[in-house]
């Protein structure tokens, strides 16, 4: 006989005024929670998932109307008051925030922050509270948390400040932890740490764990029972082994199949589209033609030579202390060849991104020289400069950040067309700006809308049609799909292809997910602590890496079904 359960909600709907109507987001779910265990929501941005969650925690806006049933033992968690919620929240039902570096206060140190939850739910005593502080420090396995105690937020690292976030929601002992995708933009090693962490605290208190994912593959890694949400309903609820063995519905099979495989290499990935509207193409790239493919491109001459590139910096942690010479790039060779995409790997920290930033000119090389069509464009300044910038241009990691919220989407796109002097007049400029918007999925009516007005898959298509806007050669996409959901992920890629064939591009693929990175990859570039810890085909790393580093990063990507 099934144990009653810990949290029962039942016909719980969400609405919320919406230009003079009222607008439901969540129709009438219900689901279970029981002791001890861990309940996967899974299923796309806008699906319903973080605003069920902050339902229960009464964190909804107040112009949220909220009806149903929640029931956490005998109470009713709908009737509460906030007086009333505020003693439970952290101490009863505990959450864990997607983004640390926002939930964090930075003003505050590390230390601080979770003693004031304890001081807020405990009767410790100061001295009682640090020493308690300390012991979760060393449970959430955060290194020398004597010195961590003391330190502000920006001066750890993503994984370590998730860490603390961790630490803050088990202070008081939670019986239920709510992990709103815990992982997301984390490394790979980092991402299989923490769900392992999150899994050794389960085991060891019994309480039970609410985990909120898009990525199914992370899901299998964690979950005992998983529900699937779509467009603010529960589509599947089933145990996670039958689940990901025998998914039954059609948008639990497209989320299971949108991340790039480590078998196969599709030539189109699968979307959640194509799986609803029965429109799936499965071909795959036959390695015959991929290595005829790659021996073509590689009898050309490179578009790019980075020769014994090196990037150091001077850092100064204080007044009176001595300087630290920081040797973020070290010793960095490759060549890249026209119409190639070349994977760049690695942990955060290991030089990827200030690599791609002395490419682009936005920092200039220590040492050694980059040679863009047979130029060391590492002695180029003024107008040869801004004609490079031309030539290679990057995508970044948040679009919302990348675009100038002042700006309609219109005006994002012609701005470097008329920097670069792009055609002679406004219209043609105009004229071309829609074609771009239609070429990269978007709409004429886009055009005058603002960044704000779209979603996060929207706003990085429209990154992209800023970028190609200035017709470049060289790509490099910066980390580019790394904060989206797998679905909106398979689509942007899918893009980046279809631009690659027509447009001739050649990209440099920064990326900390290596799956993607293999989807897209000819050659593969593994960086650690600066230096190019390994460099051959995508496919001949994946498959038998030489370094330990690498398989450990290989070893690390969520297998998925």
């Amino acid at each position: 006989m099934k144990q009653d359960a810990l949290l029962s909600v039942r016909n719980l709907s969400i609405s919320f005024p919406q230009n003079e109507k009222i607008e439901e987001v969540i129709h009438h779910i219900s689901f279970d929670l029981y002791k001890n265990e861990i309940l996967a929501i899974v299923g796309e941005s806008g699906s319903g998932k973080s605003i069920t969650t902050l339902a229960l925690l009464g964190l909804l806006d107040k112009k949220a109307m909220v009806k149903g049933d929640v029931r956490f033992r005998d109470k009713e968690l709908l009737s509460f008051s906030e007086r009333a919620y505020r003693d439970i929240r952290g101490r009863v039902i505990s959450m864990i925030f997607q983004e640390p570096m926002s939930s964090l206060n930075p003003s505050l140190t590390c230390g601080y922050q979770v003693i004031e939850i304890l001081k807020q739910h405990t009767s410790l005593t100061q001295k009682e509270a640090k020493a308690k502080t300390l012991s979760l420090f060393e449970k959430v396995k955060l290194p020398n948390p004597k010195e961590l105690f003391d330190v502000y937020p920006h001066q750890i690292s993503g994984g370590q400040m998730q860490r603390v976030m961790i630490a803050m929601a088990i202070a008081c002992d939670p019986e239920i932890l709510i992990a709103d995708e815990p992982t997301t933009a984390l490394d790979v090693t980092v991402q299989k740490e923490i769900i392992q962490l999150l899994k050794d605290i389960q085991q060891e208190t019994g309480m039970s764990i609410i985990f909120i994912s898009h990525d199914l593959a992370l899901v299998k890694e964690i979950a005992d029972r998983v529900l699937v949400m779509y467009k603010g309903a529960i589509v599947e609820e089933a145990s996670a082994e039958i689940l990901f063995k025998t998914p039954e519905h059609t948008y639990t099979k497209a989320l299971l199949n949108a991340r790039p495989s480590l078998e196969n290499r599709l030539l189109k990935l699968p979307t959640i589209k194509d799986y609803l509207t029965n429109t799936l193409q499965t071909d795959i790239e036959i390695p015959e033609d991929r290595a005829r493919r790659l021996k073509e491109l590689y009898e050309t001459e490179p578009i790019l030579e980075v020769r014994n590139v090196e990037k150091t910096y001077i850092s100064k942690a204080g007044l009176f202390s001595a300087s630290r010479v920081v040797k973020a790039v070290q010793d960095v060779s490759f060549s890249l060849y026209e119409g190639e995409t070349l994977g760049l790997v690695g942990e955060s920290g290991c030089g990827k991104s200030t690599l791609g930033n002395v490419i682009l000119q936005l920092d200039r090389a220590s040492a050694g020289s980059i040679l863009y069509r047979g130029t060391d464009i590492t002695k180029l300044k003024g107008r040869a400069l801004r004609a490079l910038r031309r030539e290679i241009q990057i995508i970044f990691q948040d679009p919302y950040a990348s675009l100038n919220p002042r700006l309609t989407v219109g005006q994002a796109i012609i701005e470097p067309m008329e920097v670069h002097k792009l055609f002679s007049t406004k219209e043609q400029r105009k004229e071309k700006a829609i074609e771009i918007l239609h070429r990269v999925g978007l709409e004429s009516s886009h055009f005058n809308r603002y960044p704000h007005e779209f979603s996060g898959g929207q706003r990085q298509r429209i990154g992209i049609a800023r970028t190609i806007a200035v017709q470049p050669k060289l790509i490099i996409c910066d980390e580019s799909v790394s904060a989206l959901d797998i679905s909106v992920q398979a689509q942007v890629l899918n893009l980046l292809n279809e631009l690659k064939q027509d447009f001739k591009f050649t990209y440099i693929f920064i990326s900390h997910d290596l799956a993607v990175v293999k989807y897209m990859a000819d050659q593969l570039v593994v960086m650690n602590k600066g230096k190019i810890e390994e460099i051959d085909e995508a496919d001949r790393i994946y498959n038998n890496p030489k370094k330990e580093y690498t398989q450990n990063l290989i070893e690390a990507i969520p297998k998925g079904a």
